[in-house]
């Protein structure tokens, strides 16, 4: 673990879960309760939390597959720079990975959910109050339309999740995340297929 990640760039190391034995959770969280460390972990199914639950207290949310061990930030939140906005329902696992991330970090973000394009009047509804934000993180899979449709609304910096969500040609994710890097629409970047951590941690960082 790079306990040193927060001092150099603000942002402290998270733990990727996935490919990770509980035993090896369970060493990482030991050093951070000697430690006195707070830690978000990502992609931590259901039976390698139940495996480690016993043995240390975490608030987990099966939906994102996340976790936090050592509470929540006791700073006031801040709700009125950042926001997310998801196509739809099926994309929600990767907003709330994003949600808890920044709520990790002490941001309070309020949640746009399903206003996709195949609905363009829910987005054209929402356009005037998601102009408030700073940034905002959206969240799409199938085509990916959401990402230019929403940066040209609004002058917010637009961050694209593309969502593993959408078959055939959708791949998955790949057709969402060629449209985000293709966007015509200026101010829009993209972080890679399901990485509603990393969306955050771009927006920590823009707003800090």
């Amino acid at each position: 673990m790079d306990w040193q990640r927060r001092a150099r760039t603000g942002i402290p190391e998270a733990v990727f879960c996935e490919g990770k034995t509980p035993d090896h959770i369970r060493a990482i969280l030991t050093q951070a309760r000697d430690r006195q460390a707070r830690l978000f972990l990502t992609r931590l199914t259901a039976p390698a939390h139940d495996a480690l639950a016993g043995d240390f207290a975490l608030d987990y949310c099966p939906l994102s597959r996340t976790a936090v061990f050592g509470g929540w930030p006791q700073a006031e939140l801040r709700s009125d720079q950042v926001a997310l906005v998801s196509a739809g329902t099926s994309d929600m696992p990767v907003v709330e990975e994003a949600r808890r991330a920044l709520a990790f970090h002490g941001i309070a973000a309020p949640v746009f959910a399903d206003i996709g394009v195949a609905g363009l009047w829910r987005l054209m509804d929402a356009a005037e109050e998601l102009a408030r934000f700073r940034v905002l993180i959206a969240v799409a899979g199938m085509e990916g339309a959401l990402f230019s449709a929403l940066a040209g609304l609004v002058p917010g910096v637009v961050i694209a999740v593309p969502s593993p969500v959408g078959y055939g040609v959708s791949a998955g994710g790949q057709a969402a995340l060629t449209a985000a890097l293709a966007s015509c629409a200026p101010g829009v970047l993209a972080v890679n297929i399901g990485n509603g951590f990393g969306a955050a941690a771009a927006a920590c960082k823009i707003i800090g």
